[in-house]
């Protein structure tokens, strides 16, 4: 069967490539595989196997799937979304840039490099005072609400039924989270979540829209805390790493465009990809260090994410906004607990510290098996939550799209959430002595007798971060095996339900209570086998990593992290080996659950690795060919008919020469982009203009800067017909070096100059043509759309068999 020639578009738009996407071809040329589509005005999701998201193929004969060696790896039309593009993290090194390179001293880059580290500082900084203000708010709205709750109990107890002290809970959390789904759904949907994935998506080279916005941070911050008090189970921590990115590509840019406020001349030479993306690694740490309170851990995650762009002196920088962010909110805290100077409160979350001289702290060699084992433990329910999370976004995907619908979800769940806790808290019997070893911060006597609490209220009506705490440090003998055993089953499906849902909320809380809870039941178990040195607050630690491990699949800043937050690194092999085994048995089943809502959402992701098996896919096999090329000089009218034909909306053009001689094939020689087009039309960069104006004023870097990060779209550059048949220079604005390989060039190896380099674009040359001869072009979502899961492999294999 010949291969079959087939167009692939993008979400019924071409891909960001310079070139149309003609040229590719099926599998052993079989017609497209069928696809369940679920759509919705703009928003295309594909969904299949889990591994692979999209992949929904017929069934195929034996015959038919054996015949023949595979061209390509097997893909589908309209895989990735186009609303995404890449980011130009390698600098264009034209002849303007190089100009401005060269009139700058060495004064000119030490001031560079000071202004840099103060932008670190105040981002580390306002990240700190951001999580402080989060901090505070909560306590202070979770104390009143405690309050409220405590003095209706005593008032109509003795003579209303406990519905009616229900339905109070149930009204007021409702409100809270109307409020907090109202904020993301009408002003600001990106601030949905934890916004882990976005930023994952931001570091990895991907333009998010609207992810780093000042309004996106207002709504995050006032989302969170309706979500927190509203007793949703999330926790308040991941969405820091979203606020921390959102003040760093603020601060950064000396501007905001949402109060259309510039600071000329500050931070002006930071108006690039660049050094923006640089920045925003710097304010997901700070973010990390100011949940965790782990400055190297929020370092690591940064690094886990895009570190193959870093130098030692960025790294440097980063570390430094993690330790004053941490610093920040550490002062504050101590001025708002009545104890200035005390610096014991590093971030939003204190896990207490383990200490050495306990005996309870110590673990024997004879524990490992059992802590790798909960790591298994956690790997399943880790991968058991990530697929009932992954049908569940399917679901909200085909039928819950309407503003209106998701914040009616988000007050069902509320709803349910409460009506939950408050049926358990009715029919729990665990009532725990109120003594100074039971010292808890809400304690409620619910159900209970005279100086006695409701342990199973108590875990409820806490902060999430505060009930952690409880697990990890109270006595052996403050919870009864039922309550843990019935808390962690409710509160695992609770935490699957909510997450996804039109709020601000993040998922890592939630995953270190539902793992603490089941820890802890391991350890009173063991103990009660006779196990003396079964701890039950050791075990719900490593309970605790193993789920949260089993969730997102981190490995080593999650380690730090956890390291950093106990205050001990005693456990720093434990938890290694724990996290290590959550993650390769999830990965087994399903992927992480940020992995999945990337790809949910049809993000050109990479990855840190080519697929397995792909040494035999060469440059030709991915690029998009044929490609559209602009000479040197070109005719004005065809670069606005290139950049208006919205069927092949391209961001990248290679630039070619006609060798002398007519019938030679054209020379490459440089690259230049969309943005860079489009602010020579609106500033007319015509060669007749230039002639017929002396004294025209010469076009400089800052005109590029002026216009960065919203460039005008073609559309509003109004173009004459008579300046239409002018001519324009591209020599001085393109970048004369642009990134080649031969068409031959191995998959895995093209695959690795992406991922180190940060490249957007790699133009592909016939390695038989002296001249260079432009025959294709590989961008980011030429190789995303090409990584395949554990499933797709297995496929692939069989096809070369």
């Amino acid at each position: 069967m010949a291969n079959i020639t087939k167009k692939v578009s993008w979400s019924s738009r071409a891909d960001e490539s310079g070139a149309t996407a003609e040229g590719t071809r099926l599998l052993n040329g079989s017609e497209p595989r069928r696809l369940i589509q679920f759509s919705e005005g703009r928003s295309l999701f594909q969904i299949g196997r889990l591994s692979t998201v999209d992949l929904e193929e017929e069934m195929m004969s034996e015959e038919e799937s054996l015949r023949g060696r595979p061209k390509e790896i097997p893909h589908n039309e309209k895989l990735l979304s186009l609303k995404y593009e890449s980011l130009d993290y390698d600098n264009i090194e034209n002849q303007l840039f190089l100009e401005e390179e060269r009139r700058m001293g060495y004064m000119n880059f030490r001031c560079l490099e000071i202004s840099r580290w103060v932008v670190c500082g105040l981002i580390g900084f306002l990240t700190g005072l951001i999580a402080c203000v989060i901090d505070i708010v909560v306590e202070q709205l979770a104390g009143i609400k405690y309050q409220v709750v405590k003095g209706e109990n005593h008032r109509f107890s003795a003579y209303l039924t406990v519905f009616i002290l229900a339905s109070l809970i149930v009204e007021r959390n409702c409100w809270l989270i109307m409020f907090s789904s109202l904020g993301v759904c009408f002003p600001s949907p990106i601030a949905a979540g934890s916004g882990i994935p976005q930023i994952k998506c931001y570091l990895n080279g991907v333009k998010i829209p609207r992810v780093v916005r000042l309004k996106t941070l207002l709504v995050k911050v006032f989302g969170v805390i309706c979500s927190v008090v509203g007793g949703l189970a999330v926790g308040k921590e991941g969405p820091m790493i979203h606020s921390g990115a959102v003040v760093a590509a603020g601060v950064s840019q000396g501007r905001s465009t949402s109060l259309k406020r510039d600071f000329n001349y500050i931070f002006e030479y930071f108006r690039r990809d660049t050094e923006k993306r640089d920045f925003v690694s710097a304010g997901a740490a700070a973010g990390v260090s100011a949940a965790f309170g782990a400055p190297i851990g929020g370092v690591l995650f940064s690094l886990e994410e895009g570190a193959s762009f870093w130098n030692q002196m960025l790294t440097w920088r980063i570390f430094f906004a993690s330790m004053i962010s941490t610093f920040t909110l550490n002062f504050f805290l101590s001025i708002y607990h009545n104890k200035p100077g005390d610096l014991s409160n590093p971030g939003l979350i204190n896990f207490g510290r383990f200490e050495n001289n306990s005996q309870s702290v110590a673990y024997n060699l004879y524990e490992i098996p059992f802590f790798i084992a909960m790591g298994a433990i956690g790997g399943l329910l880790g991968a058991l939550f990530n697929i009932l999370n992954y049908w569940l976004t399917i679901f909200r995907i085909r039928y819950v799209h309407r503003p209106c619908l998701q914040v009616m979800e988000a007050m069902l769940v509320a709803a349910v959430t409460a009506t939950v806790a408050f049926t358990m808290i009715y029919f729990s019997n665990d009532c725990q002595p109120l003594s100074s070893e039971h010292a808890e911060e809400y304690p409620l006597q619910l159900f209970c007798a005279d100086g006695e609490y409701n342990s199973m209220a108590t875990a409820f009506f806490n902060t999430p971060e505060k009930s952690v705490r409880s697990l990890f440090h109270n006595q052996p003998r403050t919870y009864n095996p039922l309550t843990l055993g019935l808390f962690t089953l409710t509160y695992f499906l609770l935490a699957c339900w909510t997450y996804g849902l039109a709020v601000s909320a993040g998922v890592f809380i939630p995953s270190l209570l539902i793992g603490a809870a089941w820890g802890r039941l391991c350890g009173i178990l063991l103990a009660s086998s006779g196990s003396m040195w079964a701890d039950p607050g050791k075990y719900a630690l490593i309970g605790a990593a193993a789920q949260l491990g089993g969730i997102v699949r981190m490995t080593l800043s999650l380690t730090v992290i956890m390291v950093e937050a106990t205050g001990n690194v005693t456990y720093g092999l434990p938890i290694m080996l724990v996290l290590m085994t959550a993650k390769i048995v999830g990965d087994y089943f399903v992927e992480g659950l940020y992995d999945i809502h990337i790809k949910l959402q049809s993000v050109p992701f990479l990855h840190w690795e080519a697929p397995g098996t792909s040494h035999w896919l060469t440059a030709r096999e991915v690029m998009s060919s044929p490609v559209t090329c602009l000479n040197k000089i070109e005719k004005v009218g065809t670069i606005v008919d290139t950049l208006s034909n919205t069927s092949t909306n391209h961001n990248g053009f290679p630039v070619v020469v006609q060798v002398t001689g007519g019938d030679e094939p054209a020379k490459l020689c440089g690259l230049i982009l969309r943005s860079q087009l489009i602010v020579l039309l609106k500033h007319k960069v015509f060669v007749e203009l230039a002639r017929s104006r002396l004294t025209q004023r010469k076009l400089q870097l800052k005109d590029f800067r002026d216009a960065y990060p919203r460039f005008p779209p073609i559309q509003s550059i109004h173009v004459s017909q008579d300046e239409r048949e002018c001519m324009m220079d591209l020599t001085e604005f393109m970048n004369p070096t642009p990134y080649t390989v031969p068409q031959e060039t191995s998959l895995p190896r093209v695959f690795k100059l992406f991922r180190a380099l940060g490249l957007r674009h790699l133009v592909v040359v016939d390695e038989e043509n002296r001249d260079s001869k432009v025959v294709g072009l590989v961008t980011r979502k030429d190789l995303a759309r090409y990584h395949l899961g554990k499933h797709g492999l297995e496929e692939l294999q069989l096809a070369q068999t």
